[in-house]
Parts: structure tokens; sequence; C-alpha cells
């Protein structure tokens, strides 16, 4: 390969480094690059099939492009009612005008629905949110869920291994029955790790169960904890590098409880956020499992609060 040729596919792909600077999805980028809005090194680009480099010049719409912003991640409790989506055709309010004036433009870890609610993580940056997202890390994402039907404690013990329903075949869930409510009502809890389009839902109506609330209460390592609906808060740079670690040194594994479990040069990690639980105000105990880690203690020997 000649040094040109080398040249040209070094680097990233445009519309992944404008994406990456806050400015636009992939998509629009693409879009921006078709209306002659982005140069380079003063060439206007007619395709997005381009690599830049960082000391490519780099101009949209006439302004150099703002320098890379450190990649960050935050913990969000979703209420219910709003997309996750930037843009929605049907115009319904969307996670993300919500938090416009808290987050810079922001992208989320995988979606929740309309109506459900809970765990949403959020990161400016486009690349960490396909590597959180992507399922060889085998992360779980659990959900405490109310039904109304009848419980059947022998088909929940079916789905762990797998079910299809529609032709769409799901993966195996961890469903137990944490407590009824009547006659006709009872709360879940469901673990998983694929997190299809709508996937709790569709398997519980497979088994004649109606959904009627859905909170998803952990994401990997990740717990929606004592946050409020609403409310927002960032996780530290030293706790994501402690969860990430380092590329091709990190490996996933379940503890008993079904929550996977970050693995680094032999180093367990504990869960971000604290227990969820009573803080929901929905049960008097924590189906959680042993919480993976100690906290650690202060001064006077007493525990310190989890980020």
């Amino acid at each position: 390969m000649s040094p040109d040729t080398a040249k040209k596919f070094a680097g990233e792909r445009i519309a992944k480094v404008l994406a990456r600077a806050g400015l636009c999805s992939r998509r629009d980028a693409e879009r921006w690059i078709a209306e002659g809005r982005v140069a380079v090194n003063g060439e206007v680009l007619k395709t997005a099939a381009r690599n830049v480099q960082d000391s490519d010049a780099v101009v949209v719409d006439g302004k150099p492009l703002p320098q890379k912003e450190k990649a960050k991640l935050w913990r969000y409790h979703k209420p219910p009612g709003l997309v996750t989506t930037h843009k929605d055709e049907k115009g319904r309010p969307t996670v993300f005008d919500e938090l416009r004036k808290e987050l810079p433009r922001v992208v989320s870890v995988g979606r929740l629905d309309l109506n459900s609610e809970g765990l949403l993580l959020l990161t400016n940056d486009g690349g960490l949110a396909r590597e959180l997202e992507h399922p060889s890390r085998g992360w779980v994402r659990r959900y405490r869920v109310r039904v109304h039907g009848h419980v059947d404690p022998a088909r929940l013990e079916e789905l762990k291994r797998g079910v299809t329903v529609e032709g769409e075949r799901y993966g195996p869930i961890q469903a137990a029955l944490e407590r009824t409510q009547g006659a006709a009502n009872a709360w879940l809890v469901m673990s998983l790790t694929e997190g299809k389009n709508r996937e709790v839902r569709k398997v519980l109506a497979y088994l004649g169960l109606t959904v009627t609330r859905l909170i998803r209460v952990s994401y990997g390592p990740f717990q929606l904890g004592h946050l409020e609906r609403g409310q927002v808060e960032e996780v530290t740079g030293k706790v994501l590098t402690e969860q990430l670690g380092h590329k091709g040194g990190a490996a996933a594994s379940a503890d008993t409880s079904g929550r996977a479990v970050r693995k680094v040069s032999g180093k367990t990690f504990k869960p971000v956020g604290k227990p969820w639980g009573k803080a929901l105000g929905l049960a008097s105990s924590q189906p959680e499992g042993r919480r993976v880690g100690k906290p650690k203690r202060g001064p006077k020997g007493k525990n310190r609060k989890h980020a």
C-alpha cells in the first residue's frame, strides 16, 4: 500500500468525527456533507466516505471543528411519557428535549420505550455508546415489572431456555415472582442480556401477562439507585475507567444474582449507584443478590456512599 493510500484509510470517518465533537448525529453529519456544509483542508466534501486525522483541518459551516470532548457518561432516571430519540415524527416530548439545558449533546446507550421508565445511560461519545451496547460485553439489564394476570412460576422458569415469539427468538431470561398484589397483579424481577426492542413486553404478553409498569433498575454494573424521576448524575471518570477497563483486557461474567460483573486483570468492580429496592418504594427487600465489592471506609470507619 502506497503512503498516499495508507493516509486515505488512516484516522476516522468524517461523520464519526463530527458526531464525537458533539455537533450532530452520524446521520445528520452525512446529510450536512451532502449539502456541502463540511470541508476538509479547504476541500468541500461531496461524500461521507472520507477518513480524517487530527492533523486535518475540518470546517463546518465555515467554522473550525471544536476540540474533541472527553468521553463522559451519565445515569438518568427516565420518566414514562418520553421518547428516547432526538427527533420524533409524532411530535412527542423526548428525553433529549428535557435534558437540553442540563447536558451537552448526548446519545443514549440503548433505549427505553415511551411508557418504560428507570435507568438510561447517556454519553457524549457515540463510540462509547456502541461499545456499551455491544452483546460481547454480556452485560445484564435488570427490570422490575408490574403485570396484570395470573403468574405461573413454571412458565417463568421456561424462559431460562429462551423462547420464540411470533418468529422472533429471544435468548435466556431470568424471571422470578417478587410479590403479588391482590388476585390479578404482581411484581416480577427480570434479567436479560439482549435487550431487543420491547422484549420484556412481548415475552410477557406471550405468557398471557399485561405489563402495567416497567422499570429498568440496572444496566451492567450501573444501577438506578436513588435517582429520582428526571434526575441525572454523571459517572466519575475514575469509576468509568474502572468499569470499562482497558481494551482487550476485560471480560464479563455473572455473579449468583445474574448481574454482569466487570473483571479487569483479575479485579472485580462493584456496581455503580446505590441499590434500588426501598428507594423505589415498591419492595421491602432487595432481590439483588450480594453486592460485588465492599464500600470503602472513611477515616472514622463509616461507609462511604457508592458513586
